[in-house]
């Protein structure tokens, strides 16, 4: 795939591009600041965007930011978000086109090679992958008269998982469960949001922004 990196780290910049050249990738442009990622990822259109939360001038927030206008003007843009730091107000902006695929990893995965390699082929191919820290934050949440208010404790550890970028397999594996007992519960996610197979949309992967909404 071809990839575009937005970090004010040079050493996590040529860390990156090593990393996905080793897997055959190519990165067609590697960036310092937000405005210049934005840039970067409408002139080349890649078939991914990797950006950093905390970039120059503030270091705070600018990464996101740019991460939300590349998704408000081409809400098919896949892009993962890198952070240190769990930020629990990006999943409304972040998440708000509801297409495309969209990721948020805390830096400390991406040492688990394989973990993070398979995270942005998930990402690129439309799915939502969040980062378990972050799962666990967002279900730690106060529940409401929401949609999600109608789950069960259960399925919504299985939401959670989905959330993780699981397969019904690696979800059945982490719980310890059948494939099939898998299929039963997310299906009845599905119905408890109102999820119809005609609804022309990815149901799996509506069904974990909504989660994301809470």
């Amino acid at each position: 795939m071809r990839v575009v990196i937005g970090d004010d780290s040079v050493l996590l910049r040529e860390g990156l591009q090593l990393l996905l050249a080793d897997d055959g990738h190519e990165v067609v442009a590697t960036v310092g600041d937000g405005p210049s990622w934005v840039a970067a990822m409408h002139e080349h259109r890649p078939d991914l965007g990797i950006v950093d939360v905390r970039m120059p001038p503030t270091h705070t927030d600018e990464g996101l930011r740019a991460a939300v206008e590349v998704r408000r003007s081409w809400p098919g843009a896949a892009v993962l978000v890198l952070s240190q730091y769990v930020e629990r107000s990006y999943a409304d902006d972040l998440l708000a086109s509801g297409t495309g695929g969209v990721g948020y990893l805390l830096k400390d995965r991406v040492s688990d090679i394989d973990g993070f390699l398979g995270a942005l082929d998930q990402v690129r191919a439309g799915s939502t992958v969040i980062d378990p820290q972050v799962v666990r934050q967002l279900m730690a949440r106060p529940g409401g008269p929401g949609p999600l208010a109608q789950l069960t404790p259960r399925e919504r550890e299985v939401l959670g998982l989905m959330a993780e970028g699981c397969t019904n397999a690696a979800v059945a594996a982490r719980l310890v469960v059948t494939e099939g007992a898998v299929e039963k519960h997310t299906q009845r996610i599905f119905a408890k949001l109102g999820l119809g197979p005609d609804d022309g949309q990815h149901r799996r992967v509506a069904a974990v922004l909504t989660f994301l909404r809470g």
